[in-house]
Formats: structure tokens, sequence, C-alpha cells
């Protein structure tokens, strides 16, 4: 019979435990630390299959049946027209993050966490969590090791062309990274508008600014503004600027290329698209507004800041989707300096916000 502690032979000295190898002292010790450390990076490599089941419960739309309170899973799969037993497993799952909750009757009910999967919740990430585990998100990620060998986006060689002329021939998928970005958007923007002093008067200008929900906010706030939504046309289709009774007659649109021109403003605002680009095609989109800036005016982007030292942050993670998917990355403070002197602007200042992004200014050097 096996036992946990060692055994006491004849000599009244204790063997080493049993299933410890023979080892003792700091072999035995070290022995531990590696089992320790494979079980650990084993469970990590198992960590991709969390946004999978988070994937899955968006894509049929649970949370959607579980607004009135919990439900069991074959209520649920007859409400989402899904296997009963297979839901359970992918909602034990979510479970264990947070997202669900599962009652003494079998029953799982959203969280606060997880309220914002409802499709009709207020800032609903549905639409973003769909967007940032789509296959053109997911498989790029899987071939990473080809960015560390090629350099370059794993995106190309996968589905045969850049990332941005795929989505231009492909409507399901631009459908998918535009109504994502937006999700992802809406609960940013009150906060970044809240966050900087925009000046009481003059024009502001949102480059890439999709469906206007950053500029609506900041409109809203500052009624001696102004406001130009400057996007593709298929994505200006889509805008809400309309919507909001209290900006009316204070926007307009423009359509174009933002590696061509940009309209004249007093405040460029560039939120989420530098990450998008290297080095040399974000300092071309700045250059292009610092030519377009009236006497005074200034350039906010809006991205995140990634921190130095070990601590978690989101702008991490999403540097190796920018490496995997397309060809940007996400900028340290002393990145974006360097990027701004090269297209003739200077930092000015960092602020921070609520958000994962901040706002970095720069005016003409």
């Amino acid at each position: 019979m096996q036992q946990d502690a060692g055994n006491v032979n004849g000599n009244g000295e204790e063997e080493p435990a049993v299933g410890s190898g023979g080892r003792t002292g700091q072999g035995a010790d070290t022995d531990a630390r590696f089992r320790r450390s494979a079980a650990f990076l084993a469970d990590e490599a198992l960590g991709f299959l969390y946004p999978a089941a988070l994937r899955a419960a968006a894509d049929v739309g649970v949370a959607d049946h579980l607004t009135d309170g919990p439900r069991t899973p074959t209520e649920l799969a007859a409400a989402t027209g899904t296997h009963a037993r297979n839901l359970y497993r992918v909602l034990r799952l979510l479970a264990t993050r947070g997202v669900v909750a599962e009652d003494e009757q079998g029953r799982f009910g959203l969280t606060e966490a997880g309220q914002a999967l409802r499709s009709d919740a207020p800032y609903s990430a549905r639409a973003a969590v769909l967007m940032l585990t789509d296959r053109t998100m997911w498989l790029p990620g899987s071939e990473m090791s080809r960015c560390l060998t090629e350099g370059g986006s794993a995106f190309d060689e996968i589905f045969g062309m850049p990332f941005f002329d795929y989505f231009a021939q492909d409507d399901r998928t631009a459908a998918v990274f535009h109504d994502g970005m937006a999700a992802m958007s809406d609960a940013e923007n009150a906060p970044l508008a809240d966050a900087y002093d925009f000046p009481t008067a003059g024009t502001v200008v949102d480059v890439g600014g999709g469906h206007g929900g950053l500029l609506m906010e900041v409109l809203r706030r500052h009624p001696g503004l102004d406001g130009v939504l400057y996007d593709q046309p298929h994505v200006l289709a889509g805008h809400r600027l309309g919507t909001e009774e209290a900006i009316a007659g204070r926007w307009t649109l423009a359509d174009g290329d933002f590696f061509a021109a940009v309209p004249p403003a007093d405040v460029h605002l560039i939120k989420r698209i530098l990450h998008d680009w290297d080095d040399e095609r974000s300092a071309l989109i700045l250059d292009h507004c610092r030519r377009a800036l009236r006497p005074g005016g200034r350039i906010l982007v809006l991205d995140a800041v990634v921190p130095s030292g070990n601590a978690p942050h989101q702008a991490k993670a999403l540097d190796l989707l920018m490496m995997a998917s397309l060809t940007g990355r996400e900028r340290t403070e002393a990145d974006f300096a360097a990027l701004f002197e090269a297209a003739g602007l200077r930092l000015s200042r960092v602020v921070p916000t609520p958000t994962v992004l901040s706002v970095v200014e720069a005016v003409p050097a």
C-alpha cells in the first residue's frame, strides 16, 4: 500500500516517500518544482479553450435567454436550438471564469461580469467577442511562430492577402470587424471624451472614425464644436450620428483614404488606428494630419500605451494579435515619441483615462 509519508527502516531512519523517485532533500525539492511547472504550463496551454467557449456561447446567443434569470441547460438548449449536454459543458467552463454561475438546481445565470454578453445590454460586448475570436483573428494566432521565424504577419500566408485587402472583398468579415470594433469602442467613448480638455470651439475630425461613436460623445459634451466623421464610404454607411438630437446640424461626413489626405481640423482624433499599421504607414497618417492642422491645432492619438514591467495589460495581449494578423503593434510612450518625431510632431503629453486607452497628444514640432 502506497503512503504519502516515508517509511522508517530498520536503522530508525526515514526512507524517501513512494513516488519521489528515491530523491531526498534538494533533489526532491527540485523534482517537485519542475512537476509544478509542467502542470502550470499544461494548464496555460489549455487557456485557448476559454475564449473558444465564450465565442460558442456568444455565437448561439445563449445570454439573450438569461435576461429574466437562471435556466437549465435543457431549457437553454431548446431556446437556442443547441445540444443540451454540450451546451452544459460550455457553460460549466465559463462558470470557472465568472461569466455565468451554476446554482444548486443546476441552472445557469449570468453574473455581473457576464451581463454584456447579452445582445440587448447597454454596451453589449457580444459583437466584440465575435470579432476578436473570428477565424481571421484566431487562425493567425495559431500560426504565430511564423512571425518569429519569418517576420511579418501570419495572416497573408493563411488567407492569401493582407488583412484589410481580405476585408475589402469579403462582406461578411468586414461586417464582423466593423460591428465588433463599434461594440468594443462604445464602452470607451464616454470616458475618453470626459478625460480630455477639448477646446470650446473649432472643428474636430475623427480620422477613421468608424460609425461615429467617439465623435458623438465629444460633440455632445462640447456644444461649441463641429465634427467631421472621416472614413471609407462603406463604413460611413453605418454611422450613428443622426441618432443624437443634441448634435444635429453640427456634423458632416467625409469619405476618403487617410493614407492620401485628411480634412482640415483644429483637433484630429485617431482612435485605435495607428496600432493597425507599421511605423512607416502610421507616420504617413500623422504627417497628413499635421499638414491639415489649423494654427494651434493638435492631434490626439487614442491608443493603449504599453506599460513597462511584468504586470498584465490588455495591450500586451492585443500586441500579439496585431503581430499575427496585421502589420502594426501596440506602442510604449517612447515609441509614440519616436513616431511623432518622424512625422514632424512632438509628443506634448499623455493623458490617462479610466479605459485601457490613453490620450497621446501631439503638436507640430
